[in-house]
Protein backbone atom coordinates (compact mmCIF):
# COMPACT_ATOMS: atom_id res chain seq x y z
CA UNK A 1 0.00 0.00 0.00
CA UNK A 2 1.32 3.44 -0.81
CA UNK A 3 1.22 6.17 1.73
CA UNK A 4 -1.58 8.50 1.96
CA UNK A 5 -0.88 12.03 2.48
CA UNK A 6 -2.54 15.39 1.95
CA UNK A 7 -1.27 17.77 -0.53
CA UNK A 8 -1.62 20.76 1.85
CA UNK A 9 -1.71 19.09 5.67
CA UNK A 10 -4.11 20.27 7.81
CA UNK A 11 -3.09 23.20 10.64
CA UNK A 12 -0.85 24.78 7.47
CA UNK A 13 -1.77 27.13 4.26
CA UNK A 14 -4.99 25.63 2.80
CA UNK A 15 -6.18 23.82 5.83
CA UNK A 16 -6.45 26.29 8.86
CA UNK A 17 -7.16 24.54 12.14
CA UNK A 18 -10.15 25.88 13.87
CA UNK A 19 -9.65 28.72 16.79
CA UNK A 20 -7.75 27.30 19.75
CA UNK A 21 -6.82 24.17 18.11
CA UNK A 22 -3.06 23.23 18.39
CA UNK A 23 -0.91 22.26 15.03
CA UNK A 24 -0.80 18.67 13.75
CA UNK A 25 2.59 16.57 13.79
CA UNK A 26 3.49 15.04 10.49
CA UNK A 27 2.19 11.70 11.59
CA UNK A 28 -1.33 13.17 12.79
CA UNK A 29 -1.53 14.75 9.67
CA UNK A 30 -0.39 10.60 7.61
CA UNK A 31 -3.53 10.02 10.08
CA UNK A 32 -6.13 12.18 10.21
CA UNK A 33 -7.29 11.78 6.14
CA UNK A 34 -6.77 7.81 6.69
CA UNK A 35 -9.53 8.36 10.11
CA UNK A 36 -11.72 10.75 7.74
CA UNK A 37 -11.93 7.79 4.86
CA UNK A 38 -13.53 5.90 7.94
CA UNK A 39 -10.22 3.47 8.43
CA UNK A 40 -10.36 1.22 11.42
CA UNK A 41 -7.00 1.59 13.44
CA UNK A 42 -5.96 -1.58 12.35
CA UNK A 43 -5.79 -0.11 8.81
CA UNK A 44 -4.14 2.61 9.45
CA UNK A 45 -1.45 0.88 11.29
CA UNK A 46 -1.06 -1.38 8.08
CA UNK A 47 -0.94 1.05 5.33
CA UNK A 48 1.35 3.50 7.68
CA UNK A 49 3.63 0.68 9.03
CA UNK A 50 2.45 1.66 12.35
CA UNK A 51 1.21 -0.51 15.72
CA UNK A 52 -2.51 -0.30 16.20
CA UNK A 53 -1.96 1.20 19.37
CA UNK A 54 0.61 3.91 18.47
CA UNK A 55 -2.48 4.98 15.89
CA UNK A 56 -4.75 5.02 18.58
CA UNK A 57 -2.72 7.74 20.62
CA UNK A 58 -2.32 9.81 17.40
CA UNK A 59 -5.98 9.64 16.72
CA UNK A 60 -6.78 10.61 20.61
CA UNK A 61 -4.02 13.26 20.37
CA UNK A 62 -5.75 14.02 16.98
CA UNK A 63 -9.26 14.58 18.56
CA UNK A 64 -7.97 16.73 21.17
CA UNK A 65 -5.76 19.29 19.32
CA UNK A 66 -9.19 19.89 16.83
CA UNK A 67 -11.07 20.07 19.86
CA UNK A 68 -13.35 17.44 19.25
CA UNK A 69 -15.35 14.26 20.47
CA UNK A 70 -15.44 11.55 17.70
CA UNK A 71 -13.86 9.95 14.70
CA UNK A 72 -17.01 11.48 13.04
CA UNK A 73 -16.30 15.05 14.13
CA UNK A 74 -12.60 14.69 13.15
CA UNK A 75 -13.33 13.41 10.17
CA UNK A 76 -15.92 16.31 8.94
CA UNK A 77 -13.81 18.95 10.05
CA UNK A 78 -11.34 17.34 7.47
CA UNK A 79 -13.65 17.21 4.36
CA UNK A 80 -14.76 20.54 5.34
CA UNK A 81 -11.10 22.06 5.32
CA UNK A 82 -10.86 20.27 1.94
CA UNK A 83 -13.63 22.31 0.58
CA UNK A 84 -12.12 25.43 1.67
Amino acid sequence: MSRHRPSSPPGTGRHPLPPGALPLSPRERDVLPLLADGRTNQEIATALYLSPTTVKSHVSTILRKLGVHSRVQAAAWYGRSLAE
